[in-house]
């Protein structure tokens, strides 16, 4: 089990897996079979250029290195328009018989006001983010435990899965996921230097334009959005490259090796992240960032934890080999 300290300490991005138990568990690998699967996302064409990569706003978190800010350039690539939803996840799963990580550890991270499973289920809470839980039986299929299911959530994300499970998808699929540059760039959505897909304006000016935490976080959620997890992943309005929900809503994986300090030395074109590192990239915030804890739902916002870890707030989108 990778070590702890690589796990992301925000309020909005759950603690590594090996946190949420005071002993770890490990898995034993599955793998998807083949590149004959039916990828079942919309597809957005993004052009090649050039764009300023890093935070203009000062609203920066310094730990999570998202500056400097530095020019990047990248080729044409095709991405998904949304976040990979239960039905298409579901689709992979019955093709492949593939088991995600959350199934072969037997938990993952939950939200507490987001846990619907008996106390018996609870197997840790972390001491510096005690508002998550490790819940037995919290997967993809069960995002609160063992009395949630995704029965009438087909077309919301699919959650508690992890980095390594995100891959085999693609695998199957014959994708990839997003370089952490292609994923900033789309979601910028052409609009140069702005804090949000939208622009600058704040996420709640005119009528909320994503879903993220509101209330006092952790205790209470107003839920003036109209969610208290996950959204269907067309709410909202698409960006103007038609991206629907990139920052709120789930954390989605990136394909990049973390490193606080990777801007400093990162190449100008068409860059894929350090060459070493345990931990893997997360992108965009999710329905628990809060402006007061974590506000990282912008544009050049940055997170990370290990690549076996899953959490009911993270999910991905992917890319076109």
């Amino acid at each position: 089990m990778a070590d702890d300290s690589a796990g992301c300490d925000c309020g909005c991005g759950a603690p590594a897996r090996s946190a949420l138990l005071s002993i770890g568990a490990r898995s034993e690998r599955t793998t998807a079979q083949g590149r004959s699967g039916t990828h079942r996302i919309e597809q957005v064409v993004i052009p090649a250029g050039t764009f300023v990569m890093g935070d203009s706003s000062g609203d920066r978190n310094v730990a999570d290195g998202e500056v400097p800010r530095h020019p990047v350039s990248l080729s044409t690539f095709s991405i998904d328009a949304t976040t990979v939803t239960n039905e298409a996840f579901a689709a992979f799963i019955d093709a492949t018989g593939y088991r995600t990580e959350a199934e072969q550890f037997g938990y993952s991270a939950v939200f507490h006001l987001a846990v619907t499973a008996p106390e018996d289920d609870i197997l840790g809470v972390p001491p510096q983010t005690p508002w998550w839980r490790g819940v037995r039986g919290a997967d993809w299929r069960r995002p609160g435990g063992e009395g949630s299911s995704v029965d009438e959530l087909g077309d919301h994300p699919a959650v508690h899965v992890s980095w390594n499970d995100a891959v085999a998808y693609c695998e199957w699929a014959g994708r990839r996921l997003p370089t952490e540059a292609e994923w900033e760039y789309a979601a910028r959505g052409g609009i140069e230097g702005a804090k949000y897909p939208w622009g600058d304006d704040e996420v709640d000016a005119g009528g909320w334009r994503a879903n993220i935490f509101q209330g006092e976080f952790p205790t209470r959620n107003t839920e003036e959005d109209g969610w208290s997890t996950t959204a269907p992943v067309r709410t909202f309005t698409p960006n103007a490259y038609g991206l629907w929900q990139p920052v709120g809503n789930v954390w989605e994986w990136c394909a990049d090796r973390f490193d606080a300090s990777y801007y400093l030395s990162s190449p100008a074109s068409d860059p894929t992240g350090p060459a070493g590192g345990d931990a893997r990239v997360l992108r965009g915030g999710s329905y628990l960032c809060h402006i007061s804890y974590c506000n990282r739902y912008r544009n050049s916002a940055r997170s990370q934890n290990t690549p076996d870890s899953s959490m009911g707030n993270a999910g991905f989108r992917t890319v076109a080999l």
